[in-house]
């Protein structure tokens, strides 16, 4: 299991960066403008990585905008999102961001209405010692050594047509192709995600990852995957099921690209960056059209319950089931955008519902994932058709000998048993329910501890048995430790 498996994405859309990871003049702003409560909760929440700065964002923006004296940047208009970009947070900011986060820089590039120089030359300013103009112009602005950004993106979502720089499959599998070479000619060891299909709804889906790794293959380490659930529609049951159809994307690109590789006669194995990910309320928004050109404005601020945040910890399982296949995962974004944390400017910064199954999830899967499929009674969806009440996956931590299960009950009328045998004798080190008898209930910044995991009750042990009960529409985590590891503390 990889580390990248927690990423987070900020993009330079709404209040993602403005009031969310950078306000200066905030009482908890510190010298360079950081909201510390932000770096704190992003501490908390377990991230391991994050992308910057886009997203749609990206595909029109000119990083050498947010570089520099900020007095001498340009306010530039974010075609993407119609929103005025001054440009006073940038690469540099992000990146001093990132080392007090304690996360890796997942950076994508602009190939939309750029291409193969402009990336060379944002990775020189990014990761070349010094001694060429580019290295030096990043130490002029008070950057000494390079930022060694190791992690990059071959654009974004460039098969959709609200894409600045929209392109074909052969289009943009010919610029990725030649970008990645050169980028390869700069330092073979840059791991290198080409663009896979904005959502499994696209018409081209499959076909594009095909033509795309075609052109591709041997120079990328990963395929994108995007997708987003929306539980707008007031079909619960199968917005309770989106893991499904996540499980389902995974394993459609994976033999995509597995027919790809033995088509080519390789053996290298392509792994998937699974880059952006989350429940979205996509259906209220109305299109980027809608938007009144602004400065950072309030934009998809979903607020959201416990039926949410149960369905992010269902997809959580998912990426954990395919780790052998995912390598990169993003939940799409940090701060305020669909995003587990909220703030106000000026004011607080709190959890939101869905914050806490990615953050305990990220706290203790730990070493390998282990194969779990419960026996399960199944229901019956509109859109995925049977599916398992109970969803679930385990993790073993060979250092401590720890085990972690990780389960979802999608039933919304009821409680359901779940027996686990266990390789040896163990005890219950922590049991955590995240449930609420109203699966509505949200945080807010008047009520920010609305909705807790709480102690889970009813875990037994008989040996090596243990039974547990998992509460309706509820995520659960459980955690197993051996009884020497006890009688050796």
């Amino acid at each position: 299991m990889e580390p990248r498996l927690f990423g987070s994405f900020v993009e330079h859309m709404g209040r993602t960066v403005y009031s969310g990871v950078f306000e200066p003049g905030h009482p908890l702003a510190d010298a360079d403008g950081l909201r510390t409560d932000v770096l704190e909760l992003t501490r908390e929440l377990g991230v391991t990585l994050v992308r910057y700065p886009g997203g749609n964002f990206v595909s029109n923006y000119r990083w050498e905008d947010g570089v520099g004296p900020v007095e001498d940047r340009p306010a530039r208009l974010d075609l993407a999102w119609r929103s005025l970009e001054d440009n006073s947070f940038g690469l540099n900011e992000f990146m001093a961001w990132a080392a007090k986060a304690g996360v890796e820089p997942m950076m994508a590039l602009n190939l939309g209405t750029r291409g193969v120089a402009e990336a060379l030359e944002l990775v020189e300013y990014a990761n070349y010692p010094g001694g060429t103009r580019l290295s030096e112009l990043r130490r002029s602005h008070g950057v000494d050594k390079p930022h060694d950004v190791r992690l990059w993106c071959l654009g974004n979502e460039l098969d959709g047509p609200w894409q600045m720089g929209h392109k074909t499959a052969g289009e943009y599998g010919r610029l990725a192709a030649e970008t990645a070479r050169a980028l390869k000619r700069f330092d073979p060891n840059l791991s290198l995600v080409a663009c896979g299909s904005s959502n499994s709804g696209m018409a081209t889906f499959g076909s594009w990852e095909a033509e795309v790794l075609e052109a591709t293959y041997d120079m990328v380490d990963y395929i994108s995957l995007h997708a987003y659930y929306d539980p707008s529609d007031g079909d619960a049951d199968s917005f309770l099921a989106s893991a499904a159809d996540m499980d389902h994307m995974i394993k459609s690109i994976a033999a995509t690209a597995d027919h790809v590789g033995a088509k080519l006669r390789s053996r290298k194995k392509i792994k998937l960056s699974f880059d952006e990910w989350n429940v979205w309320y996509q259906s209220r928004f109305k299109g980027e059209s809608s938007l009144e050109w602004a400065a950072h404005p309030r934009l998809i601020e979903d607020v959201y319950d416990v039926t949410d945040a149960v369905v992010v910890g269902s997809l959580l399982i998912t990426l954990l089931r395919n780790a052998d296949r995912v390598g990169v995962a993003c939940q799409a974004q940090l701060a305020n955008v669909i995003a587990p944390i909220m703030t106000e400017p000026g004011g607080p910064a709190w959890r939101q519902t869905i914050f806490h199954p990615f953050a305990l999830t990220a706290r203790y899967a730990r070493g390998e994932v282990l194969r779990v499929e419960p026996d399960s009674p199944l229901i019956e969806t509109a859109k995925y058709g049977e599916v398992p009440a109970i969803w679930a996956t385990a993790t073993h931590d060979p250092e401590t000998g720890e085990i972690t299960l990780f389960a979802v009950n999608r039933d919304r009328h009821g409680a359901l048993p779940l027996e686990i045998a266990l390789p040896g004798d163990m005890r219950v080190a922590e049991h955590l329910e995240l449930a609420d008898d109203d699966p509505s209930a949200r945080n807010t910044a008047a009520d920010p501890e609305r909705v807790v995991p709480r102690q889970g009750t009813g875990a037994a042990l008989d040996g090596r048995r243990a039974t547990l009960t998992l509460p309706p529409v509820s995520w659960t985590i459980v955690r197993f430790a051996p009884l020497t590891a006890r009688s050796a503390r």
